[in-house]
């Protein structure tokens, strides 16, 4: 499985699922703009069928509308520290990959894993 994660994301996540082996990279490795576009992350994820994973709901309406990103890990945590986002994946990585056999959306925080689509 391969993970674009978005670029309010800390840069420790990418570091942390490229340690799990997993082919990962973060948005602002994409361009050479300031701020990368939504439009530039989705490409990206269905050029090369990525996970995105994001806060930004933005993703969710477009995934709705569009069938964009490919696959999509919305967490849904409000503010939590790097080292708390990192045990959220350490606890769940696995499930996630699983889940995503038979989804495309997965809604993460601290107390739920939701499958959205």
């Amino acid at each position: 499985m391969k993970f674009l994660v978005d670029e309010q994301l800390p840069i420790s996540l990418v570091k942390w699922l490229a340690a799990q082996s997993y082919d990962v990279i973060h948005a602002t490795s994409l361009g050479k703009y300031t701020r990368i576009s939504d439009k530039d992350v989705c490409m990206e994820s269905m050029l090369n069928k990525r996970v995105v994973i994001s806060k930004d709901i933005d993703f969710l309406n477009t995934f709705l509308i569009r069938k964009e990103p490919w696959k999509l890990i919305y967490l849904t945590t409000g503010n939590i520290s790097n080292k708390a986002l990192l045990e959220l994946f350490q606890s769940n990585l696995s499930q996630l990959i699983d889940l995503f056999d038979k989804a495309s959306v997965i809604e993460m925080n601290q107390q739920n894993i939701l499958v959205r689509l």
